[in-house]
């Protein structure tokens, strides 16, 4: 199987890094194109991929074609590769903001597509990518598609009127997550830590934090109950941070999100 990406920005390296990372498919299997060959011609240099000269030559030698463009860009894309896409090839989109029927408006309706957003942890297997797939993308296809973003990490399969909370918490919330690691690691300087010991220990419990609640099974609330004694410190710092209004401005930043990338904002 070889696998096409038309545009290589950073979430299409990050793909690519994940799938080299779990040797899903040779490093020559993988085949690059973008509008800077200066750009995608030493990308594909450093990790052995196969470089093409052209958009269609990826879409020619690819069995599964990932369109990786900006949004700006995407229709003419697809005009150009148009001729090349057939019923044996898989389209998968990382394009935000363009739905199924429009990728079948732009290119064929009998054409397998796989709609996804993926983000940015795919680089390191600890991704989260949300698909739908169109009719024609069905059976052993399908999982095919669907099994490249399982080699980068985790993956749900959701109706697109769900994609724009899913980017919220999944895409964007990469930012937030960090912003939160930050913020600890700044109140750790506060208290006499260096920035570089605060982060790697804010860091570090939020990894171990997430790996445990989901191998517990639990929910998050009920690891918070465990971890908060009856007086302790823990339930005032959780009861003081519930007063300067933490949980309120979580949503408010989701809001502010899915506002913006839906145009109501």
């Amino acid at each position: 199987m070889k696998i096409g990406f038309i545009g290589v920005g950073a979430m299409a390296q990050a793909i690519i890094q994940g799938l080299l990372n779990a040797k899903f498919v040779p490093a020559q299997d993988i085949l690059v194109h973008s509008a800077h060959k200066a750009h995608y011609g030493k990308y594909a240099s450093q990790y052995g991929l196969t470089a093409e000269a052209t958009n269609v030559a990826v879409v020619k030698d690819s069995d599964l074609v990932v369109l990786a463009v900006v949004p700006a860009i995407a229709a003419d894309v697809l005009a150009e590769i148009r001729d090349e896409l057939s019923a044996n090839k898989t389209l998968i989109s990382i394009v935000s903001g363009v739905s199924l029927n429009r990728l079948e408006e732009l290119t064929d309706y009998n054409l397998p597509i796989l709609r996804s957003l993926p983000n940015i942890n795919s680089a390191f297997g600890q991704g989260m990518t949300a698909v739908a797939a169109n009719e024609n993308l069905t059976g052993d296809r399908k999982a095919q598609a669907i099994a490249m973003y399982e080699a980068t990490g985790s993956v749900s399969e959701l109706d697109e009127s769900k994609f724009a909370a899913f980017s919220a918490i999944s895409g964007s919330a990469v930012a937030y997550v960090d912003f939160f690691i930050d913020s600890l690691s700044r109140a750790g300087v506060k208290y006499g830590l260096t920035k570089e010991m605060a982060t790697k220990i804010a860091a570090q419990t939020t990894l171990g934090s997430a790996h445990s609640l989901m191998a517990s099974g639990q929910t998050p609330a009920e690891m918070i109950d465990k971890v908060c004694s009856p007086g302790g410190d823990t339930i005032a710092g959780i009861l003081a941070m519930e007063d300067a209004g933490f949980l309120p401005s979580v949503v408010k930043g989701i809001d502010a999100t899915i506002a913006k990338s839906t145009g109501k904002n």
